[in-house]
């Protein structure tokens, strides 16, 4: 897994309507400090929140994963209330009329996640896995 950030201005053309919520991770302080890695790492999130409730999201294209038969995989780093939530499209993709449909690879969302939170663990260096 690699992970590719979209900076603000691709964030419009890279974020579908097929993202969907992961897991909430509702460990004290952790959106904090992964909002302040990133900020050290990356400079801007790929939007810019003014709620209270959501300061920060990271969005990246994820490569080197198997994502067919979506044409792309997008992850989302942000927080929210207090939570850090990881959001994806995997096992997701936009039909025809830009509707939100199940792929063959739902059932592996979980796994999934499990690689992502492995993979940013890894990266940021902040434990995401309890």
């Amino acid at each position: 897994m690699r992970l590719e950030f979209v900076p603000v201005e691709e964030f419009y053309f890279a974020l579908t309507l097929a993202v969907r919520t992961l897991t909430d991770l509702d460990q004290p302080g952790l959106a904090s400090r992964v909002g302040e890695r990133l900020a050290g790492l990356l400079g801007e999130p790929s939007t810019v929140a003014s709620a209270r409730q959501n300061t920060y999201n990271y969005v990246f294209r994820v490569r080197d994963y198997d994502h067919a038969p979506a044409p792309q995989l997008v992850v989302s780093l942000a927080d929210w209330q207090g939570k850090l939530r990881l959001s994806s499209d995997y096992g997701w993709m936009l039909d025809g009329e830009r509707k939100p449909v199940r792929t063959s690879q739902f059932e592996l969302r979980p796994q999934f996640c499990s690689h992502l939170q492995a993979h940013l663990t890894d990266w940021l260096q902040i434990p995401l896995i309890l």
